[in-house]
């Protein structure tokens, strides 16, 4: 396909209220965007959906975060149609986190629509569970280009009914080294088909791609002007999900807050993380879509009025909601686009009182973080958990505030002076102990200071914190090239079948073993390419089961068939590339123009599993 023309709109976030009615959306699809909660569509949906729903091709260049999930699949769905045997639509996006979000977002748009079936296709899942959905018929896949690769090569994913293709975070999927797998799979679909390209950034290379396998695209540029009040203190921690609920309490013991609200991303978890907060001694309750309009509006006055503390809400619950009392809120689930984090930050510092707002963000998140902070203008500080010390110096201030209060009441404190005077009396004990005593009673089993010296969990969160700090490293260069191990956790050298003469870098492998086998980037240790096979160090603790998901992985087209290296690491065949004495063998002379074998190859040979010398590395001085 050629690009004739392309027709450049650029959209801000002003201008006349549009609703998602106007747009030209199916009446099922309508009706999901509804009870989701949407009322107004974002730059991205109003200048996208109308264009998609005529048919056209589009580049939209659009930060993440902004809404471009709705913009494409809201057309795609309102044009399909439903009961297909083989995909209508295939969404093609870099990593398995944002492939399951986007399928979760198709899955709820289609919610008023029979037998609309999609399915997530990416690396770590086992190919079982993928190939009896394929069997039984999807509409629309979304999947990692490196699993979709693999299906279209074994036959098991069919793309010639094909109508739909999305690019999603295309200069993403570039920087993990995917392009060549996007422009195989793009070969392998119709010429007919609609495409839709979403890009942060236009590279020369996604121009490329757009001019190729676009047909006369209209490119739509987003211009967000997405602000939150100057009013409202914003703040971060980096946590890892399973230690989300023990921040929370600790945050909830040492902050001062008098009204809250705490934003999940699902139904289900509003009552469950409420449950947890009671469980702990907070008046808290959970609101969500399904809760009755006289049931929200109950548990909205109790917070109003004092007798609850902190409500657990998803958007849709919260949208409209105005409560002077809510001096905090805490994004618990940081939101997947950019005005849903102003719209929720947006309950605090109503009427020009100042708020405070908190956003928890595991270290694969740190992208949605970046994404918030270019849009709102506005930095958000890290913060670091509060110490044990930290809740011992403010449960201790409590309890004095608490002893204050009583004090007052003197009427009360004659009848207990009797009463410890009668105890002294009788047992013979200081008054001050019988006092102390008493204070045990009234704090019950829970201890009134904790252990400074047994914090795990500052521990735990501080090492998130570090992941996030190298995440942000590794994914400025682009992925981590040649450098050694972790010291942290011991590493394990394995072989891959592909090499320089495949034209493989160390971002392609990091992408692909990284989505394939749910790795992490700080995961790898030294990549070193050789000239028909690479060294990749994996963590020795590595669950076995990575190896088996890993199996099937292609890159650049090839089974990579890794196995553990037997000769011990990338730094081994550092040292073997040195002869015996002087310098290395291929430093003895120019290379031969001829296409005769040295006699070093013809050696290689005769044994397969030891390396060719690499001509490109620098010599070493000889040994004396």
């Amino acid at each position: 396909m050629s690009t004739d023309t392309a027709t450049t709109t650029e959209t801000t976030d002003e201008g006349p209220v549009v609703t998602f009615a106007d747009l030209g959306l199916s009446d099922p699809v309508l009706k999901a965007v509804k009870d989701i909660g949407y009322e107004t569509p974002s730059a991205i949906q109003e200048a996208t959906i109308p264009t998609l729903l005529e048919g056209r091709d589009v580049v939209g260049l659009a930060q993440t975060g902004t809404g471009k999930t709705a913009a494409f699949a809201l057309p795609i769905l309102s044009r399909m149609e439903s009961g297909s045997k083989v995909p209508q639509a295939l969404v093609l996006s870099p990593t398995r986190e944002l492939a399951l979000q986007v399928c979760e977002a198709f899955e709820q748009f289609a919610s008023h629509m029979k037998h609309v079936h999609v399915l997530p296709v990416y690396g770590g899942q086992a190919y079982g569970v993928q190939l009896s959905a394929l069997r039984r018929g999807v509409d629309v896949v979304v999947g990692t280009p490196g699993r979709i690769m693999d299906h279209i090569a074994k036959g098991t994913l069919d793309l010639s009914e094909l109508k739909y293709l999305v690019l999603d975070e295309a200069d993403e999927m570039l920087k993990m080294g995917f392009a060549e797998d996007v422009e195989t799979i793009l070969a392998e679909t119709p010429d007919d088909k609609q495409v839709a390209l979403f890009s942060a950034t236009m590279p020369a290379q996604i121009r490329r791609i757009s001019q190729q396998y676009l047909t006369d695209p209209s490119e739509i540029t987003v211009k967000t002007k997405t602000k939150t009040a100057a009013n409202i203190t914003q703040r971060y921690l980096m946590v890892s999900y399973p230690q989300k609920v023990d921040a929370l309490t600790r945050i909830l013991e040492v902050e001062d807050f008098e009204g809250m609200i705490i934003f999940v991303r699902t139904k289900s978890e509003t009552e469950t993380l409420a449950e947890k907060l009671r469980a702990r001694g907070y008046a808290a309750a959970a609101i969500s879509g399904d809760v009755a309009q006289a049931q929200r509006e109950r548990t909205v006055n109790q917070l109003k009025s004092g007798k609850l503390d902190i409500l657990v809400a998803t958007d849709v619950a919260a949208r409209g909601l105005d409560v002077d009392r809510i001096t905090h809120v805490v994004n618990f689930d940081i939101p997947v686009d950019i005005e849903s984090y102003v719209h929720r930050i947006g309950r605090t510092g109503r009427a020009g009182r100042k708020g405070d707002s908190i956003s928890f963000v595991t270290p694969r998140e740190r992208r949605l973080l970046s994404a918030i902070e270019r849009h709102t203008k506005q930095p958000l500080t890290q913060m670091q958990l509060p110490t044990i010390e930290d809740v011992n110096e403010t449960r201790l201030s409590r309890f004095d505030d608490a002893i204050t209060a009583a004090l007052e009441q003197q009427d009360r404190i004659e009848k207990f002076r009797d009463v410890i005077a009668h105890y002294v009396r009788n047992h013979d004990v200081p008054a001050e102990d019988v006092s102390a005593a008493l204070a045990v009673v009234a704090q019950g089993d829970s201890p009134l200071l904790l252990d400074p010296n047994e914090d795990q969990l500052r521990n735990q969160v501080d090492r998130d914190g570090r992941r996030g700090e190298r995440r942000d490293r590794d994914d400025d260069r682009g992925g981590r090239e040649d450098r050694g191990p972790r010291r942290s956790q011991p590493m394990t050298a394995y072989r891959i079948e592909v090499g320089r003469r495949h034209r493989v870098e160390p971002r392609q492998i990091v992408g692909a073993l990284a989505n394939e086998g749910g790795l992490r980037r700080d995961d790898f240790g030294a990549i070193q390419i050789r000239p028909d096979f690479s060294i990749v160090e994996l963590p020795e603790s590595m669950d076995p089961g990575v190896l088996d998901r890993l199996s099937d992985t292609r890159i650049s087209g090839k089974l990579i068939e890794i196995k553990p290296d037997r000769r011990g690491g990338a730094r081994r065949y550092d040292r073997d590339d040195r002869g015996p004495r002087g310098p290395r063998r291929d430093d003895r002379g120019p290379r031969r123009d001829d296409d005769r074998p040295r006699r070093d190859d013809r050696r290689d040979d005769r044994r397969d599993d030891r390396p060719r010398y690499d001509d490109d590395r620098p010599a070493r001085k000889p040994r004396h």
